[in-house]
């Protein structure tokens, strides 16, 4: 692997602007010593800090700018943005990385009057260099340990290239794959999504800010982004406490436990009031109820766009009810420089908002060490050891791996046959190396990217030789290359179709009204499943696709998701069966767009349940399609089978201060070592509210060998049969519960009752 520093993202040298590497080696510090300080000596030296300050320079902690335009509409104070620096007018910077431009600028921030350092941000959602499957993808390993290390790996590589702080992780819960940017979070489920929360908080921060091999995270959007209407980003989102409080807030509650530096506020409204100035969100329930220390950013330009909304008058009043409200940095809209100091002249806005803003961004400042040392991320020497460490790439196949999911293996065709003599590799993402890394690479290299066919080549071996085809473009309805594909795959003994979404065609502001296969895609595969030959379908994406033709028609199918910089690798590892998929789906896939939304926890009984299929007059039912998803929630197949045996319950009832031991025998009755995700859902039948038909509570991922068997014990307690009531009361109410235990949840294997005493 070769190194090379990035080229800056401001050519601030050759303007004369900065000063030179001998002025900079004289502003160099000594090894600081603030990371291992106690909290009180950080807070005294918070209380000199703020003592000296101007009104003025508060309000400059408080702003945050581009370094670049990547995320969202271009600052008009591009031109004027190294005086703000140097004024002390700015506190954080973002799209600034590499340990060149971090350390040049980070020289500008010290020529302020107080020396206070910047704070460099990026959004290293899943990877840095190294990049990482998608995070829909990693949730779908449900492997904690495997989304925690790839939270570290890329931790160190931003942090050796001079960054403090990522935009991630992002927990929303998102229900409606509509919505682009379901890629970037754990997908529909409020417990698994809290747990992978706290994993990659814990990744990216490790157990205390202040190392080098570590950077500040931020738990986002706060909150309930993933319910915007219709799937559509940036919009309105309409919901009701209850749901707020049981869906929707969990992984952030788990994240501020987890000990998250930071929180960022989203785009949208909730039930009519932006959440950039929602004094309910960011007040009393993230600073007040849940006492977080951290400090809250808003999203690029949220608060002026409260504006847009029809809730602020113009960026003055934004201003005042951002701050009001507890949001305490401003990213990109220029809002608090522009009208903060006056609306604090004014008696607007009370100077005691702003202090608790500043305060909060200085602690994490001084946790991290910056104060002693301002350059301490910003080495040259480590950046290059770390970002050629060949372990990162290990982690990133490993993790590449895990997050395949197999949906489909019709006649063992799966995993490959040594003796197959010729595989055709075909379909527009065969050969494709950028859109593996999917949206928000930070890293876009094709050099470090392994494709597909290249990834097969490199494990098939001489014996076996690859065609190769394009067959269709992702979109368009040329079909001027199947006539090609076709001759080529009449020449193979299988077919590898890979197909699926570019990488900018799930992400922010990707969403879609229809989320099928793009172009004419299906039917390539159609005419090729019309040779005869089996075909393997490996798909792409961001997102749960609809793909009728190859979900009924293909002799394999696996979910690829966009998969990384190791993804061709892993691939072929799963393919010819070096690795045995052991995935699980964290969303459901729909049959069709008119069932959306449909997450699993969002299916109630009702008044008039489907109780036999095909029964459905006068039915809550479609008289189109089944109710049934394509692919549930927990769905994943295996290259072994797994049987779920001797369901134990430790007691048939408890007290509210007991716990109960849930119990199974779980056995490998395959031919081939192999993983399983178990996992146990409960109902509440009869509540003071309905309740869904089920809801995940823990799950665990077992590995066995053929023929092994293992117990599998879950624990539950009160707090695990407790939901939020009409009162918004945390509460179990007694009554008998029902235990489900299964591989997925439309595959329950084992069923129990569990009565809570009064």
């Amino acid at each position: 692997m070769t190194f090379s520093l990035p080229k800056p993202l401001l050519p601030l040298l050759l303007l004369g602007l900065l000063p030179g590497p001998a002025a900079l080696a004289q502003k160099k510090r000594p090894v600081p010593t603030a990371a291992t300080a106690s909290p009180a000596d950080i807070e005294q030296r918070i209380n000199a800090l703020l003592g000296q300050m101007t009104l003025e320079e508060k309000v400059g902690q408080l702003n945050q700018y581009s370094g670049r335009e990547v995320t969202g509409p271009a600052s008009d104070r591009k031109s004027t943005l190294l005086s703000s620096i140097r004024a002390g007018q700015v506190g954080s910077m973002l799209n600034v990385k590499g340990v060149r431009d971090t350390h040049e600028i980070q020289a500008v921030a010290l020529e302020s009057r107080l020396h206070i350092p910047l704070l460099f941000s990026l959004d290293v959602i899943h990877g840095y260099q190294t990049t990482f499957p998608i995070p829909l993808g990693e949730a779908a390993s449900w492997d904690l340990d495997a989304i925690r290390l790839g939270a570290r790996v890329a931790a160190r590589e931003a942090a050796a290239s001079g960054i403090h702080w990522t935009f991630a992780p992002m927990v929303d819960v998102g229900r409606d794959p509509r919505w682009g940017r379901v890629m970037e979070g754990a997908g529909e489920d409020p417990y698994l999504g809290s747990q992978i929360a706290r994993a990659r908080v814990l990744g990216f921060q490790g157990e205390k800010l202040g190392g080098t091999d570590a950077i500040m995270a931020c738990a986002k959007h706060f909150a309930a982004y993933g319910a915007a209407i219709a799937g559509r980003d940036y919009n309105a989102v309409d919901i009701s406490e209850q749901q707020l409080w049981e869906t929707y807030l969990p992984p952030f509650r788990a994240a501020a436990e987890a000990g998250v530096a930071t929180f960022m506020n989203s785009f949208n409204t909730l039930n009519g009031i932006p959440a950039t100035g929602n004094a309910y969100l960011q007040r009393d329930i993230l600073k007040g109820q849940w006492q977080y220390p951290g400090f809250v950013v808003s999203d690029w330009g949220s608060i002026g766009e409260m504006t847009n909304w029809g809730y602020a008058a113009d960026k003055a009043d934004a201003a005042q009810k951002a701050i009001t409200a507890g949001s305490d940095m401003d990213m990109e809209s220029d809002a608090y420089h522009k009208s903060l100091a006056q609306l604090v002249q004014a008696g607007k806005v009370n100077i005691s908002l702003v202090d608790d803003a500043v305060r909060r961004i200085l602690r994490k400042k001084f946790e991290l060490g910056l104060f002693d040392d301002p350059y301490r991320f910003s080495d040259a020497k480590r950046e290059q050891q770390v970002l050629a460490d060949p372990q990162n790439r290990a982690a990133a196949r490993q993790m590449a791996r895990k997050s395949l999911v197999l949906l489909k293996n019709e006649s063992a065709t799966l995993p490959l046959a040594k003796t197959l003599r010729r595989v055709a590799v075909i379909g527009p993402l065969a050969k494709a190396k950028r859109d593996l890394n999917g949206s928000w690479a930070v890293d876009t290299d094709t050099t470090r990217i392994t494709s597909l066919y290249d990834g097969l080549r490199q494990r098939a071996g001489k014996a076996t030789e690859l065609l190769y085809a394009r067959g269709c473009a992702l979109s368009g309805d040329s079909r001027a290359g199947f006539e090609q594909a076709v001759a080529t795959a009449k020449n193979a003994d299988l077919i590898v179709l890979a197909v699926g979404e570019a990488w900018d065609m799930s992400g922010e502001a990707k969403s879609r009204t229809d989320i099928h296969l793009p172009g004419v895609q299906e039917e390539l595969f159609k005419a090729l499943k019309a040779t005869g030959k089996p075909v393997v379908a490996v798909v792409f994406g961001g997102r749960p696709l609809i793909f009728d033709a190859v979900s009924e028609q293909a002799d394999a199918i696996l979910y690829a998701w966009w998969p990384g910089s190791e993804g061709g690798t892993a691939l072929a590892d799963v393919l010819y069966g070096d690795y045995n998929p052991a995935g699980k789906l964290p969303i459901t896939f729909p049959r069709s767009v008119g069932q959306l939304p449909m997450a699993y926890n969002q299916q109630y009984s009702t008044g008039r349940p489907v109780t036999k299929p095909g029964e459905t007059r006068y039915k809550s039912a479609y008289i189109d399609s089944p109710n049934t998803p394509r692919y549930a929630f927990g769905y994943g197949l295996s290259y072994t089978t797994f049987t779920y045996s001797d369901l134990k319950i430790s007691r048939a009832a408890m007290t509210s201060g007991e716990a109960v031991q849930v119990s199974f025998t779980l056995t490998n009755t395959g031919k081939l070592a192999g993983e399983e995700v178990a996992q146990l859902y409960l109902r509440d039948p009869v509540a003071s509210i309905a309740r869904p038909l089920k809801e995940l509570k823990d799950f665990r991922k077992v590995s066995l060998k053929p023929g092994e068997s293992k117990t599998v014990t879950f624990t539950l307690d009160k707090s695990k049969l407790a939901f939020y009531n009409s009162k918004l009361e945390w509460a179990a109410e007694p009554g008998k519960f029902n235990i489900l235990v299964g591989s997925a949840s439309d595959a329950i294997r084992l069923e129990g009752t569990l009565e809570l005493l009064p």
